[in-house]
């Protein structure tokens, strides 16, 4: 596990315990979210806030700028990265504070990979598929990965379920190779 990893997931734990004393943690789920996505979007922002050329005074006021409206919470984080030099990684603590804020609520995210993306059918025997996995109430994230021809890849927590169509012929590929 990289250092920034682990200071991230330091940095998200320590987020959630404020926000869950100030009984803020889904408000700052829901910027955390919102950071997360726009930095995955933004590859401006996600340069700037990796460069070591733009001062912390400018990533700042550009963070500030790009999420107006953040709990104080998320902003106070933007502070404290910046005195810290660890501004870097602010999207993976929004994408850890996540994952944990989850876990508190005994909420899992599964990933749906599909070839195109989910239709209702899909959807209902992914859910299916998932109570076999979970107990948990679980969020579909849908990732649509052309590559894998049809079918669904389905992974909850440390499980996978692949029953993609590339997966079927690659079986088959292999019980041809050894006959």
């Amino acid at each position: 596990m990289a250092a920034g990893t682990r200071a991230a997931i330091r940095y998200a734990k320590a987020v959630l315990s404020l926000a869950n004393d100030q009984n803020s943690a889904e408000a700052v789920n829901n910027d955390m979210k919102l950071m997360a996505n726009t930095i995955a979007e933004s590859t401006d922002l996600n340069e700037m806030l990796n460069s070591s050329i733009v001062k912390s005074d400018t990533k700042k006021a550009a963070l500030l700028a790009v999420f107006p409206n953040l709990n104080t919470i998320s902003s106070g984080l933007f502070d404290l990265l910046i005195s810290n030099k660890r501004v870097n990684i602010l999207n993976d603590i929004a994408l850890k504070y996540s994952v944990l804020f989850d876990e508190s609520q005994g909420k899992e995210v599964a990933q749906v990979t599909t070839a195109i993306p989910m239709t209702e059918d899909l959807e209902m025997k992914v859910l299916a598929k998932v109570k076999e996995l979970t107990s948990k109430a679980v969020e579909l994230e849908n990732i649509v990965d052309e590559s894998i021809l049809g079918g669904f890849i389905l992974r909850v927590g440390d499980k996978q379920y692949n029953a993609s169509v590339s997966n079927k012929l690659n079986k088959l590929k292999r019980e041809f190779t050894l006959n």
